[in-house]
Protein backbone atom coordinates (compact mmCIF):
# COMPACT_ATOMS: atom_id res chain seq x y z
CA UNK A 1 0.00 0.00 0.00
CA UNK A 2 1.56 3.11 -1.27
CA UNK A 3 1.70 6.38 1.24
CA UNK A 4 -0.58 8.08 -1.20
CA UNK A 5 -3.15 5.42 -1.80
CA UNK A 6 -2.91 5.29 1.93
CA UNK A 7 -3.68 8.82 2.60
CA UNK A 8 -7.43 8.41 0.60
CA UNK A 9 -10.42 8.09 2.66
CA UNK A 10 -13.56 7.42 0.67
CA UNK A 11 -15.34 10.37 0.46
CA UNK A 12 -18.39 8.59 1.23
CA UNK A 13 -17.08 7.00 4.32
CA UNK A 14 -20.57 7.46 6.40
CA UNK A 15 -20.67 9.77 10.04
CA UNK A 16 -20.62 6.88 12.87
CA UNK A 17 -20.97 7.57 16.32
CA UNK A 18 -19.40 5.42 18.74
CA UNK A 19 -19.64 4.73 22.75
CA UNK A 20 -16.34 5.06 24.41
CA UNK A 21 -15.44 4.55 28.09
CA UNK A 22 -12.22 5.80 29.74
CA UNK A 23 -12.03 3.25 32.04
CA UNK A 24 -10.08 3.52 35.49
CA UNK A 25 -5.88 3.57 36.21
CA UNK A 26 -4.44 4.25 32.74
CA UNK A 27 -7.44 3.77 30.88
CA UNK A 28 -8.11 7.41 30.68
CA UNK A 29 -4.52 8.15 29.16
CA UNK A 30 -4.30 5.13 26.87
CA UNK A 31 -8.03 6.36 25.14
CA UNK A 32 -7.10 9.49 24.76
CA UNK A 33 -4.41 8.39 22.28
CA UNK A 34 -6.48 6.35 20.85
CA UNK A 35 -9.00 8.94 20.12
CA UNK A 36 -6.24 10.93 18.76
CA UNK A 37 -5.43 8.63 16.07
CA UNK A 38 -8.96 7.20 14.99
CA UNK A 39 -10.19 10.94 14.77
CA UNK A 40 -6.58 11.65 12.51
CA UNK A 41 -7.69 8.48 10.30
CA UNK A 42 -11.28 8.72 10.02
CA UNK A 43 -12.91 12.07 10.34
CA UNK A 44 -16.22 11.14 10.25
CA UNK A 45 -16.47 9.14 13.25
CA UNK A 46 -17.44 11.25 16.64
CA UNK A 47 -17.87 9.22 20.51
CA UNK A 48 -20.70 9.52 23.28
CA UNK A 49 -18.99 9.02 26.21
CA UNK A 50 -20.60 6.52 29.01
CA UNK A 51 -19.53 6.04 32.69
CA UNK A 52 -18.62 2.86 33.48
CA UNK A 53 -16.14 0.85 36.53
CA UNK A 54 -15.15 2.93 39.67
CA UNK A 55 -17.22 5.86 38.77
CA UNK A 56 -20.44 4.33 38.41
CA UNK A 57 -19.33 1.79 41.56
CA UNK A 58 -18.72 5.04 43.71
CA UNK A 59 -22.26 6.01 42.80
CA UNK A 60 -23.89 2.98 44.08
CA UNK A 61 -24.27 1.12 40.99
CA UNK A 62 -22.47 -2.55 42.29
CA UNK A 63 -22.86 -3.68 38.50
CA UNK A 64 -20.12 -0.78 37.49
CA UNK A 65 -22.78 0.97 35.18
CA UNK A 66 -26.09 2.23 35.27
CA UNK A 67 -29.32 1.61 33.16
CA UNK A 68 -28.21 4.79 31.16
CA UNK A 69 -25.03 3.41 29.84
CA UNK A 70 -26.31 0.03 28.37
CA UNK A 71 -29.13 1.97 26.66
CA UNK A 72 -26.17 4.29 24.60
CA UNK A 73 -24.11 1.51 24.29
CA UNK A 74 -27.24 -0.93 22.63
CA UNK A 75 -28.17 2.28 20.72
CA UNK A 76 -24.73 2.61 19.43
CA UNK A 77 -24.39 -0.78 18.82
CA UNK A 78 -20.38 -0.85 19.60
CA UNK A 79 -18.29 0.32 22.61
CA UNK A 80 -14.78 0.98 22.42
CA UNK A 81 -13.60 0.16 26.10
CA UNK A 82 -10.57 1.00 28.03
CA UNK A 83 -9.50 -0.93 30.77
CA UNK A 84 -11.74 -1.06 34.45
CA UNK A 85 -11.26 -1.76 37.87
CA UNK A 86 -13.62 -3.59 40.44
CA UNK A 87 -13.53 -3.01 44.11
CA UNK A 88 -11.61 -5.24 46.12
CA UNK A 89 -13.99 -7.43 47.97
CA UNK A 90 -17.93 -8.80 48.09
CA UNK A 91 -20.90 -7.32 46.50
CA UNK A 92 -19.43 -6.01 43.43
CA UNK A 93 -19.82 -7.64 39.49
CA UNK A 94 -17.28 -7.29 37.19
CA UNK A 95 -18.32 -4.77 34.57
CA UNK A 96 -16.51 -7.11 31.15
CA UNK A 97 -18.29 -10.21 32.53
CA UNK A 98 -21.98 -8.26 32.66
CA UNK A 99 -21.52 -6.35 30.05
CA UNK A 100 -20.89 -9.22 28.01
CA UNK A 101 -23.80 -11.39 28.78
CA UNK A 102 -25.88 -8.67 29.14
CA UNK A 103 -25.85 -7.16 25.63
CA UNK A 104 -24.64 -10.93 24.50
CA UNK A 105 -21.30 -10.70 23.39
CA UNK A 106 -20.84 -14.40 22.80
CA UNK A 107 -17.86 -14.34 20.62
CA UNK A 108 -14.61 -13.60 22.23
CA UNK A 109 -11.59 -13.05 19.44
CA UNK A 110 -8.33 -12.25 20.46
CA UNK A 111 -5.19 -11.89 17.91
CA UNK A 112 -2.16 -13.01 19.18
CA UNK A 113 0.84 -12.00 16.59
CA UNK A 114 4.66 -11.93 17.14
CA UNK A 115 5.90 -8.44 15.61
CA UNK A 116 9.32 -9.92 14.63
CA UNK A 117 11.83 -8.30 13.89
CA UNK A 118 10.68 -4.78 15.25
CA UNK A 119 10.09 -5.99 18.68
CA UNK A 120 11.86 -9.38 20.08
CA UNK A 121 9.74 -12.49 20.36
CA UNK A 122 10.85 -15.84 21.17
CA UNK A 123 8.59 -17.52 18.53
CA UNK A 124 9.21 -15.08 15.18
CA UNK A 125 5.78 -15.69 12.56
CA UNK A 126 3.58 -16.06 15.32
CA UNK A 127 0.12 -15.53 14.05
CA UNK A 128 -2.79 -17.46 15.46
CA UNK A 129 -6.23 -16.33 16.73
CA UNK A 130 -8.09 -17.66 20.16
CA UNK A 131 -12.09 -17.20 19.52
CA UNK A 132 -13.87 -18.02 23.06
CA UNK A 133 -16.73 -18.87 24.07
CA UNK A 134 -17.79 -15.71 25.96
CA UNK A 135 -20.99 -16.67 28.17
CA UNK A 136 -20.95 -19.79 29.59
CA UNK A 137 -18.80 -21.97 31.51
CA UNK A 138 -18.39 -21.63 34.94
CA UNK A 139 -18.61 -18.14 33.96
CA UNK A 140 -21.81 -18.41 34.41
CA UNK A 141 -20.92 -17.49 37.87
CA UNK A 142 -23.41 -20.02 39.71
CA UNK A 143 -21.59 -20.97 42.77
CA UNK A 144 -23.08 -22.02 46.29
CA UNK A 145 -21.34 -22.61 49.56
CA UNK A 146 -22.92 -26.23 50.32
CA UNK A 147 -21.74 -27.13 53.66
CA UNK A 148 -18.82 -26.19 56.26
CA UNK A 149 -15.92 -27.58 53.91
CA UNK A 150 -17.35 -27.69 50.15
CA UNK A 151 -18.42 -24.79 47.99
CA UNK A 152 -19.47 -25.33 44.47
CA UNK A 153 -19.15 -23.62 41.09
CA UNK A 154 -21.56 -24.93 38.31
CA UNK A 155 -19.76 -25.34 34.62
CA UNK A 156 -22.65 -24.83 31.88
CA UNK A 157 -22.33 -25.59 28.95
CA UNK A 158 -25.51 -25.57 26.03
CA UNK A 159 -25.69 -27.19 22.55
CA UNK A 160 -26.77 -23.56 20.92
CA UNK A 161 -23.83 -21.82 22.98
CA UNK A 162 -21.41 -24.48 21.25
CA UNK A 163 -22.49 -23.99 18.14
CA UNK A 164 -22.73 -20.12 17.57
CA UNK A 165 -19.18 -20.16 18.54
CA UNK A 166 -17.71 -23.10 16.96
CA UNK A 167 -19.70 -21.72 13.55
CA UNK A 168 -18.14 -18.03 14.35
CA UNK A 169 -14.58 -19.42 14.37
CA UNK A 170 -15.22 -21.17 11.34
CA UNK A 171 -16.42 -18.28 9.72
CA UNK A 172 -14.00 -16.26 10.95
CA UNK A 173 -11.36 -18.43 9.73
CA UNK A 174 -13.27 -18.29 5.86
CA UNK A 175 -13.01 -14.50 5.63
CA UNK A 176 -10.00 -13.91 6.97
CA UNK A 177 -7.55 -16.69 4.69
CA UNK A 178 -7.49 -18.48 7.74
CA UNK A 179 -6.13 -22.61 7.25
CA UNK A 180 -6.99 -24.31 10.35
CA UNK A 181 -9.20 -24.52 13.15
CA UNK A 182 -8.41 -26.12 15.92
CA UNK A 183 -10.84 -26.96 19.05
CA UNK A 184 -9.27 -27.52 22.20
CA UNK A 185 -11.64 -28.96 25.56
CA UNK A 186 -10.84 -31.38 28.60
CA UNK A 187 -13.35 -33.81 27.51
CA UNK A 188 -10.94 -37.00 28.57
CA UNK A 189 -12.18 -35.76 31.84
CA UNK A 190 -15.44 -34.04 31.65
CA UNK A 191 -16.93 -36.07 29.24
CA UNK A 192 -20.57 -34.15 29.27
CA UNK A 193 -19.85 -30.55 29.16
CA UNK A 194 -16.62 -30.18 27.34
CA UNK A 195 -17.88 -33.29 25.42
CA UNK A 196 -20.91 -31.86 24.11
CA UNK A 197 -18.59 -28.95 22.82
CA UNK A 198 -15.98 -30.93 21.10
CA UNK A 199 -19.07 -33.42 19.55
CA UNK A 200 -20.73 -29.97 17.96
CA UNK A 201 -17.51 -29.02 16.60
CA UNK A 202 -17.13 -32.49 15.05
CA UNK A 203 -20.54 -32.28 13.56
CA UNK A 204 -20.06 -27.74 12.15
CA UNK A 205 -16.33 -28.80 10.82
CA UNK A 206 -18.07 -30.88 7.31
CA UNK A 207 -19.24 -27.86 6.45
CA UNK A 208 -16.55 -25.96 5.79
CA UNK A 209 -14.25 -28.63 4.05
CA UNK A 210 -11.52 -25.68 3.02
CA UNK A 211 -10.64 -25.59 6.50
CA UNK A 212 -8.50 -28.44 8.21
CA UNK A 213 -9.35 -29.31 11.78
CA UNK A 214 -8.27 -31.06 14.77
CA UNK A 215 -8.67 -31.28 18.77
CA UNK A 216 -6.64 -31.28 21.23
CA UNK A 217 -6.80 -31.44 25.09
CA UNK A 218 -6.54 -27.68 26.82
CA UNK A 219 -3.57 -28.71 29.04
CA UNK A 220 -0.86 -29.93 25.96
CA UNK A 221 -2.50 -27.71 23.29
CA UNK A 222 -1.71 -24.99 25.96
CA UNK A 223 1.88 -26.13 26.10
CA UNK A 224 2.21 -26.81 22.43
CA UNK A 225 1.08 -22.95 22.05
CA UNK A 226 3.85 -21.79 24.31
CA UNK A 227 6.04 -23.89 22.66
CA UNK A 228 5.20 -24.57 18.67
CA UNK A 229 2.58 -21.68 18.72
CA UNK A 230 3.06 -21.45 14.54
CA UNK A 231 1.17 -25.29 14.33
CA UNK A 232 -1.35 -23.08 14.83
CA UNK A 233 -4.31 -20.64 13.43
CA UNK A 234 -7.41 -20.09 14.63
CA UNK A 235 -8.30 -21.98 18.06
CA UNK A 236 -11.91 -22.13 19.62
CA UNK A 237 -12.55 -23.39 22.87
CA UNK A 238 -14.76 -22.66 26.15
CA UNK A 239 -14.48 -19.84 28.41
CA UNK A 240 -12.51 -20.45 31.16
CA UNK A 241 -9.58 -22.79 29.03
CA UNK A 242 -9.77 -19.43 26.20
CA UNK A 243 -9.42 -17.23 28.84
CA UNK A 244 -6.19 -18.34 30.55
CA UNK A 245 -5.12 -19.67 26.79
CA UNK A 246 -5.08 -16.07 25.08
CA UNK A 247 -3.00 -14.74 28.17
CA UNK A 248 -0.42 -17.44 27.21
CA UNK A 249 -0.56 -16.59 23.31
CA UNK A 250 -0.36 -13.04 23.86
CA UNK A 251 2.87 -13.58 26.28
CA UNK A 252 4.27 -15.84 24.11
CA UNK A 253 3.73 -13.70 20.87
CA UNK A 254 5.47 -10.68 22.96
CA UNK A 255 3.62 -8.95 25.60
CA UNK A 256 0.27 -8.99 26.68
CA UNK A 257 0.44 -5.08 26.69
CA UNK A 258 -0.15 -5.36 22.82
CA UNK A 259 -3.39 -7.57 22.57
CA UNK A 260 -6.63 -6.60 21.22
CA UNK A 261 -9.79 -7.85 21.43
CA UNK A 262 -13.16 -8.15 20.54
CA UNK A 263 -16.51 -9.38 21.80
CA UNK A 264 -18.91 -10.15 19.51
CA UNK A 265 -22.65 -10.12 19.48
CA UNK A 266 -25.62 -10.30 16.89
CA UNK A 267 -26.76 -6.60 17.64
CA UNK A 268 -23.34 -4.99 19.88
CA UNK A 269 -19.62 -5.60 19.64
CA UNK A 270 -17.62 -4.22 22.47
CA UNK A 271 -13.30 -3.66 21.61
CA UNK A 272 -11.15 -3.40 24.49
CA UNK A 273 -6.98 -3.85 25.17
CA UNK A 274 -6.45 -7.57 26.78
CA UNK A 275 -4.36 -6.35 29.44
CA UNK A 276 -5.96 -4.32 32.76
CA UNK A 277 -5.56 -0.70 34.37
CA UNK A 278 -2.20 -0.52 36.16
CA UNK A 279 -3.28 1.87 38.49
CA UNK A 280 0.43 1.81 39.38
CA UNK A 281 1.77 3.98 36.75
CA UNK A 282 -1.54 5.99 36.07
CA UNK A 283 -1.08 9.83 35.49
CA UNK A 284 2.41 8.79 34.33
CA UNK A 285 2.24 8.79 30.59
CA UNK A 286 4.11 5.51 30.58
CA UNK A 287 1.27 3.15 29.36
CA UNK A 288 1.45 2.12 26.32
CA UNK A 289 -1.64 2.40 24.18
CA UNK A 290 -1.20 -0.65 21.86
CA UNK A 291 -3.49 -3.06 22.70
CA UNK A 292 -6.36 -0.53 22.78
CA UNK A 293 -5.39 0.65 19.47
CA UNK A 294 -5.44 -2.74 17.79
CA UNK A 295 -9.00 -3.36 19.45
CA UNK A 296 -10.04 0.22 17.92
CA UNK A 297 -8.44 -1.55 14.23
CA UNK A 298 -11.00 -4.30 15.24
CA UNK A 299 -13.84 -2.40 15.81
CA UNK A 300 -12.94 -0.36 12.48
CA UNK A 301 -12.67 -3.50 10.16
CA UNK A 302 -16.12 -5.07 12.32
CA UNK A 303 -17.76 -1.79 11.24
CA UNK A 304 -16.75 -2.40 7.32
CA UNK A 305 -14.17 0.77 7.91
CA UNK A 306 -11.47 -1.17 6.13
CA UNK A 307 -9.88 2.12 4.75
CA UNK A 308 -9.47 3.97 8.05
CA UNK A 309 -8.00 0.04 9.91
CA UNK A 310 -5.55 -0.08 7.00
CA UNK A 311 -4.46 3.40 7.92
CA UNK A 312 -4.25 2.85 11.45
CA UNK A 313 -2.16 -0.86 11.73
CA UNK A 314 0.04 0.11 8.99
CA UNK A 315 1.42 3.48 10.43
CA UNK A 316 1.19 1.61 13.81
CA UNK A 317 3.22 -1.29 12.47
CA UNK A 318 5.64 1.56 10.60
CA UNK A 319 6.28 2.90 14.10
CA UNK A 320 7.24 -0.28 15.64
CA UNK A 321 9.94 -1.03 12.46
CA UNK A 322 11.03 2.96 13.32
CA UNK A 323 11.79 1.78 17.09
CA UNK A 324 9.69 4.28 18.55
CA UNK A 325 8.36 2.51 21.18
CA UNK A 326 7.03 2.50 24.95
CA UNK A 327 8.99 1.60 27.59
CA UNK A 328 7.24 -1.85 28.01
CA UNK A 329 8.86 -3.20 24.86
CA UNK A 330 11.50 -1.03 24.14
CA UNK A 331 14.98 -2.53 24.63
CA UNK A 332 18.41 -1.46 25.12
CA UNK A 333 19.77 0.34 21.75
CA UNK A 334 15.88 1.12 20.48
CA UNK A 335 16.02 4.70 18.52
CA UNK A 336 13.80 6.10 20.26
CA UNK A 337 11.57 5.54 23.96
CA UNK A 338 8.65 7.60 24.11
CA UNK A 339 5.47 8.34 25.66
CA UNK A 340 1.87 7.10 25.80
CA UNK A 341 0.81 10.43 23.91
CA UNK A 342 4.53 10.67 22.09
CA UNK A 343 3.40 7.07 20.69
CA UNK A 344 0.15 8.29 19.40
CA UNK A 345 1.67 11.22 17.92
CA UNK A 346 4.20 9.08 16.46
CA UNK A 347 1.71 6.89 14.73
CA UNK A 348 -0.11 9.84 13.50
CA UNK A 349 2.84 11.22 11.77
CA UNK A 350 3.10 8.11 9.96
CA UNK A 351 -0.59 7.37 8.59
CA UNK A 352 -0.46 6.61 4.95
CA UNK A 353 3.01 4.74 5.34
CA UNK A 354 3.48 0.97 5.13
CA UNK A 355 5.92 -1.08 7.45
CA UNK A 356 8.71 -2.33 5.29
CA UNK A 357 9.83 -5.39 7.11
CA UNK A 358 6.41 -6.37 8.59
CA UNK A 359 3.52 -7.72 6.31
CA UNK A 360 1.45 -4.17 5.66
CA UNK A 361 -2.40 -4.82 6.03
CA UNK A 362 -5.02 -4.01 3.55
CA UNK A 363 -8.50 -4.45 5.04
CA UNK A 364 -11.63 -4.72 2.39
CA UNK A 365 -14.29 -1.92 2.75
CA UNK A 366 -17.62 -3.54 3.21
CA UNK A 367 -21.38 -1.99 4.66
CA UNK A 368 -21.75 -1.79 8.18
CA UNK A 369 -24.59 -4.29 7.85
CA UNK A 370 -22.18 -6.87 5.88
CA UNK A 371 -19.46 -6.44 8.32
CA UNK A 372 -21.00 -6.59 11.42
CA UNK A 373 -22.89 -9.09 11.63
CA UNK A 374 -21.38 -12.58 12.59
CA UNK A 375 -21.75 -14.82 9.37
CA UNK A 376 -24.26 -17.61 9.16
CA UNK A 377 -24.44 -17.40 13.19
CA UNK A 378 -27.99 -15.62 13.43
CA UNK A 379 -29.92 -18.72 14.38
CA UNK A 380 -28.93 -22.40 15.50
CA UNK A 381 -31.00 -25.12 14.50
CA UNK A 382 -33.58 -26.24 17.20
CA UNK A 383 -33.48 -30.32 17.32
CA UNK A 384 -36.19 -32.61 17.94
CA UNK A 385 -36.37 -33.66 21.78
CA UNK A 386 -34.56 -36.81 22.95
CA UNK A 387 -36.04 -39.67 24.60
CA UNK A 388 -35.78 -38.60 28.32
CA UNK A 389 -36.37 -41.25 31.02
CA UNK A 390 -36.13 -40.97 34.47
CA UNK A 391 -34.11 -43.68 36.62
CA UNK A 392 -32.86 -42.21 39.58
CA UNK A 393 -31.54 -39.22 41.86
CA UNK A 394 -28.47 -38.40 43.59
CA UNK A 395 -28.82 -37.03 46.72
CA UNK A 396 -25.78 -34.64 48.18
CA UNK A 397 -25.73 -34.55 51.97
CA UNK A 398 -24.23 -32.69 54.50
CA UNK A 399 -23.17 -34.91 56.57
CA UNK A 400 -20.39 -34.95 59.04
CA UNK A 401 -21.37 -37.92 61.51
CA UNK A 402 -19.60 -41.31 62.73
CA UNK A 403 -16.03 -40.15 62.48
CA UNK A 404 -17.43 -39.36 58.38
CA UNK A 405 -17.86 -43.28 58.08
CA UNK A 406 -18.68 -44.66 54.42
CA UNK A 407 -20.31 -47.40 55.70
CA UNK A 408 -22.09 -45.53 58.50
CA UNK A 409 -23.54 -42.99 55.67
CA UNK A 410 -24.27 -46.22 54.07
CA UNK A 411 -26.25 -48.03 56.57
CA UNK A 412 -28.20 -45.52 57.34
CA UNK A 413 -28.97 -44.77 53.68
CA UNK A 414 -29.79 -48.73 52.90
CA UNK A 415 -32.40 -48.07 55.40
CA UNK A 416 -34.45 -45.01 53.54
CA UNK A 417 -33.89 -46.90 50.30
CA UNK A 418 -37.48 -48.16 50.58
CA UNK A 419 -39.59 -49.61 47.60
CA UNK A 420 -38.72 -47.81 44.92
CA UNK A 421 -34.76 -47.61 45.23
CA UNK A 422 -31.58 -49.05 45.71
CA UNK A 423 -28.54 -47.31 46.73
CA UNK A 424 -26.07 -47.84 44.01
CA UNK A 425 -22.66 -45.83 45.87
CA UNK A 426 -21.77 -43.21 47.79
CA UNK A 427 -19.17 -40.88 46.00
CA UNK A 428 -17.10 -38.17 48.24
CA UNK A 429 -15.59 -35.10 45.99
CA UNK A 430 -15.99 -37.66 42.67
CA UNK A 431 -15.11 -41.09 44.35
CA UNK A 432 -16.53 -43.78 45.26
CA UNK A 433 -16.35 -44.50 48.77
CA UNK A 434 -18.90 -47.26 49.47
CA UNK A 435 -19.68 -49.74 48.65
CA UNK A 436 -16.03 -51.07 48.85
CA UNK A 437 -14.35 -47.82 48.95
CA UNK A 438 -10.91 -47.18 49.84
CA UNK A 439 -9.46 -46.09 53.32
CA UNK A 440 -7.29 -44.18 52.34
CA UNK A 441 -9.56 -41.61 50.34
CA UNK A 442 -9.84 -38.36 51.72
CA UNK A 443 -13.52 -37.27 52.46
CA UNK A 444 -15.16 -34.19 53.06
CA UNK A 445 -18.52 -33.22 54.63
CA UNK A 446 -20.75 -33.48 51.12
CA UNK A 447 -21.24 -36.63 49.82
CA UNK A 448 -22.89 -37.38 46.76
CA UNK A 449 -25.48 -41.17 47.49
CA UNK A 450 -26.62 -42.18 43.63
CA UNK A 451 -30.64 -44.00 44.29
CA UNK A 452 -31.37 -46.04 41.13
CA UNK A 453 -34.42 -47.49 40.44
CA UNK A 454 -34.19 -50.20 37.59
CA UNK A 455 -38.21 -49.93 36.77
CA UNK A 456 -37.91 -46.34 36.29
CA UNK A 457 -38.85 -43.94 38.86
CA UNK A 458 -41.50 -40.88 39.21
CA UNK A 459 -40.87 -37.39 40.76
CA UNK A 460 -43.04 -38.09 43.52
CA UNK A 461 -41.45 -41.12 44.73
CA UNK A 462 -37.53 -38.73 44.79
CA UNK A 463 -39.66 -36.63 46.73
CA UNK A 464 -41.01 -39.18 48.99
CA UNK A 465 -37.36 -40.86 49.08
CA UNK A 466 -36.22 -36.91 50.53
CA UNK A 467 -38.83 -36.73 52.76
CA UNK A 468 -37.51 -40.07 55.02
CA UNK A 469 -33.92 -38.74 54.11
CA UNK A 470 -35.25 -35.39 55.97
CA UNK A 471 -37.04 -37.99 58.75
CA UNK A 472 -33.82 -39.91 59.29
CA UNK A 473 -31.65 -36.20 60.63
CA UNK A 474 -29.76 -36.77 56.87
CA UNK A 475 -29.38 -32.53 55.61
CA UNK A 476 -29.86 -32.86 51.71
CA UNK A 477 -28.42 -29.69 50.17
CA UNK A 478 -29.00 -30.71 46.49
CA UNK A 479 -30.56 -33.11 44.39
CA UNK A 480 -29.94 -33.89 40.70
CA UNK A 481 -31.81 -36.21 38.65
CA UNK A 482 -30.29 -39.02 36.72
CA UNK A 483 -32.16 -39.50 33.11
CA UNK A 484 -31.45 -41.33 29.98
CA UNK A 485 -31.16 -39.60 26.70
CA UNK A 486 -32.50 -41.73 23.43
CA UNK A 487 -31.23 -44.49 25.82
CA UNK A 488 -27.64 -42.91 26.66
CA UNK A 489 -26.74 -41.49 30.40
CA UNK A 490 -27.25 -38.21 30.67
CA UNK A 491 -24.94 -38.16 33.96
CA UNK A 492 -21.04 -39.16 34.81
CA UNK A 493 -19.96 -42.32 36.06
CA UNK A 494 -18.45 -41.76 40.02
CA UNK A 495 -14.72 -41.99 40.02
CA UNK A 496 -13.30 -45.47 41.04
CA UNK A 497 -16.57 -47.51 40.25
Amino acid sequence: MSAAAGNRLPATLPARTIAVAHGDGIGPEIMAATLRVLAAADPALTFHEVSLGLKAYEAGHAGGFDGDALDVIASHGVLLKAPLSTPQGGGFKSVNVTLRKTLGLFANVRPCVAYHPALPAPHPGMDLVVVRENEEDTYAGIEHRQTDEVVQCLKLITRPGCERIVRHAFEYAVANGRRKVTCMTKDNIMKLTDGLFHAVFEEIAPEYPGIATEHMIIDIGTARVATRPRDFDVIVTPNLYGDILSDVAAEVAGSIGLAPSANIGYGAAMFEAVHGSAPDIAGKDLANPSGLLLSAVMMLVHLGRGAPATLVHNAWLRTLEDGVLTGDVAAAGQVRRVGTQAFADAVIERLGQAPTRLRAVDYPSRTETTAAAPARTLSVARRPAADKQLEGVDLFLHWDQDGRSPAALGARLERIAGPDFSLELITNRGVKVYPNGNARTLCSDHWRCRFRAPAGVSPLAIAALMARAAHAGLDVIKTENLYRFDGKAGYSQAQGA
